[in-house]
């Protein structure tokens, strides 16, 4: 005899409607793309800086891919415990990124300056999704939301620092 397959009846009751955590969800995923985005962005440019300003460089995009990393399995962590389906392809991520694609290998100072734009791309995502997560009062994503920006708004500002 086959087994029955019960985890497709179980029902999420977390005090959220359906429709609110699909919405959060759909901003969440759209959180998730954006910061998969940076992070290969982040992470080429930590293998192809070049320049007077190298290993800084090199040691900084490092420690920012890596946070970056860690990010993304928050992000898509708090997209399944709202019940939906994280998206995970470049496909998925091409379509829902705010963020665009280095062309070539750009000089240093070019690299510092689209991470910020896309560090600050990020921040403007997170915040984008707090209104529907205040509306559902969904604190576990606003508390997420909250750390992202600070985190994203603080390396924005770093970068940012080094191009004055």
């Amino acid at each position: 005899m086959a087994k029955k397959n019960t985890a497709a009846a179980v029902q999420i009751d977390i005090g959220i409607s359906d429709k609110d955590r699909k919405k959060i969800a759909d901003g969440l995923s759209r959180l998730l793309a954006d910061t998969y985005t940076l992070y290969l962005k982040t992470h080429n440019f930590h293998w192809n800086v070049t320049g007077p300003m190298f290993n800084t460089l090199h040691l900084m995009f490092e420690g920012q891919y890596n946070e970056l990393a860690l990010a993304v399995d928050a992000i898509a962590e708090r997209i399944r415990a709202l019940g939906v389906h994280a998206p995970g392809s470049y496909k998925d991520f091409a379509k829902l990124s705010s963020i665009p694609e280095a062309d070539g290998v750009p000089a240093a100072e070019e690299m510092i300056r689209q991470l910020v734009q896309g560090q600050e791309a990020v921040a403007r995502t997170a915040r984008e999704i707090f209104a529907a997560a205040d509306a559902a009062n969904d604190q576990p994503t606003a508390d997420l939301l909250t750390q992202r920006l600070q985190t994203h708004e603080k390396t924005a500002w770093m970068l940012r620092s080094m191009l004055a």
